[in-house]
């Protein structure tokens, strides 16, 4: 089950990555940090976590332009932040005109805030057979939106740019060094394969 809190998100010009920029980065790291020093339960973490990522997303003027660049061939993934004890991690997701990934999951907890254009994530589960079959229909991230997903509640989806002519760029929190972090991807038959996504930086964050 995928849980989504709408938002509204301001636009604005790209900022020198070296001046204020980070400040709104480095705000919500702080804040992340402190709840997660609490030792919350994974319901609180993620209601606490999404009010957290709202004010990131709701604004469009932090993220350095070198973190979203998309690829013409496929999705990229930009390393942000990842906690020295790798409690969480922050990327930026960036989608060219079109791509979509494919069904796969995450085995850790994540937020996901929608910072410019939009995407589609339908959701599914895993059949006896383990085919994946969809669970409803699928959810529209707009500019300001956060959605929230678990290995508890659901966290088998597949992703997709809602535009077919136009960059989308998520912010994506995850409850783990996720480039690390082997997870799985399904096909529409049932096969499994294992993957690691890493990441696309040619240059990493310190933010």
């Amino acid at each position: 089950m995928h849980q989504r809190l709408d938002g509204i998100a301001a636009s604005g010009e790209l900022p020198d990555p070296e001046g204020e920029a980070h400040d709104p980065l480095r705000t919500f790291v702080a804040g992340l940090s402190r709840l997660l020093a609490r030792h919350p339960d994974e319901t609180t973490l993620l209601d606490a976590g999404a009010g957290l990522l709202a004010p990131l997303v709701a604004r469009d003027d932090w993220l350095p332009a070198a973190f979203a660049v998309p690829h013409p061939e496929h999705y990229q993934q930009y390393l942000l932040h990842c906690d020295p004890a790798q409690r969480f991690s922050i990327v930026s997701f960036v989608w060219g005109p079109g791509q979509v990934t494919p069904i796969h999951d995450h085995t850790v907890w994540g937020l996901i805030g929608m910072l410019r254009g939009a995407e589609d994530s339908q959701p599914y589960r895993l059949d006896a057979q383990g085919v994946p079959v969809m669970t409803g229909p699928p959810v529209r991230l707009s500019p300001g939106d956060v959605e929230v997903l678990s290995p508890r509640l659901g966290d088998i989806h597949r992703v997709s740019n809602a535009y077919a002519d136009r960059v989308s760029v998520s912010i994506h929190v995850y409850g783990a060094n996720i480039g690390t972090v082997r997870r799985s991807v399904f096909t529409e038959a049932g096969e499994r394969k294992s993957f690691i996504s890493g990441y696309a930086n040619a240059q990493w964050p310190n933010p």
